[in-house]
């Protein structure tokens, strides 16, 4: 009798242990399952996420004006500004961003032949910022001086596309101005006899009024408080070849959030926005 105990009570543990044992192997199965939904989630939210690089302004300013656009899209858009020209094509290369918009297709080609950067290509045109040149000293460009101090940007895209603009303005001649890799050793008449001073783009508007003048590029001219179209003495033309882009990688080009990326920067929404805000300081460079 005291064995059959012994015995019923053995059994009965053993019972208990692996009742546990399948109701412990149960609560990992769920837990592990309940690890794994969020993981599932954040995939998927993954595959619509963008990460993309920008000027503050004015592309900055266009992206933030558009995320409820790219909600509606099912995109989830994330903005990092930069204040430089150099690191939005290093990181997009590196993986850091998914996209970049910050530049025109004359620097983008400039930039990766430079730098040997094989793997970035245009995803498609969004707005042009017409360049122009201010003054603090002159009101027109029939009253800059002989031998006065421009500035222009250094970096060869944007240097070449100064030049072009000193040329329509009546200021110089060039060699050829359908050359947009001219440099000042390009220059075939200087009548005036003007000095040029080449610095960083970005740090320009913050420094011209110690200069005779100065060519800046909109999206700096804007970030200072500057108008392009009624602060400056001389403005771009419209049918500037100098169209602000997306860049991303070559092999990501043809992924459909991207396609939906700029759908909506090519959009009415879009054309709109930059219409209404920027009041011809910024143009649209689609749905012409």
């Amino acid at each position: 009798m005291k064995n059959f105990k012994k015995l019923f009570l053995l059994g009965s543990l053993v019972l208990s242990l692996t009742l546990t044992a399948c109701g412990g192997a149960k609560q990992e199965t769920k837990e592990a399952n309940a690890k794994e939904e969020p993981a599932q989630a954040t995939e998927k939210l993954d595959d619509n996420k963008i990460v993309i690089g920008v000027s503050p302004t004015p592309h900055g300013e266009i992206v933030e004006g558009l995320k409820p656009e790219f909600e509606k899209a099912g995109l989830d858009v994330e903005v990092v500004n930069f204040d430089d020209y150099v690191q939005p094509n290093l990181q997009l290369e590196a993986g850091d961003l998914d996209a970049n918009y910050f530049q025109h297709k004359p620097y983008l080609d400039s930039f990766t032949e430079e730098r040997n950067i094989t793997n970035l290509d245009v995803l498609g045109f969004v707005h042009i910022e017409p360049m122009a040149l201010y003054s603090d000293k002159y009101k027109s460009v029939d009253e800059i001086e002989d031998g006065a101090e421009i500035i222009m940007p250094n970096d060869p895209s944007n240097g070449a596309r100064a030049l072009i603009l000193l040329e329509d303005a009546g200021l110089i001649k060039l060699k050829d101005k359908t050359n947009l890799n001219s440099t000042e050793k390009d220059i075939a008449e200087n009548p005036k006899n003007l000095k040029f001073t080449a610095m960083d783009a970005p740090s320009i508007a913050q420094v011209y009024k110690d200069s005779g003048a100065a060519v800046i590029n909109s999206n700096f001219a804007i970030g200072q408080g500057l108008d392009p179209v009624n602060d400056s003495i001389f403005l771009e033309s419209k049918d500037s070849p100098y169209a602000n882009l997306v860049a991303v990688r070559k092999d990501e080009k043809d992924s459909p959030k991207f396609k939906k990326l700029i759908e909506v920067l090519n959009s009415d929404a879009a054309k709109k926005l930059i219409e209404e805000k920027f009041k011809g300081a910024v143009i649209p460079a689609f749905g012409k």
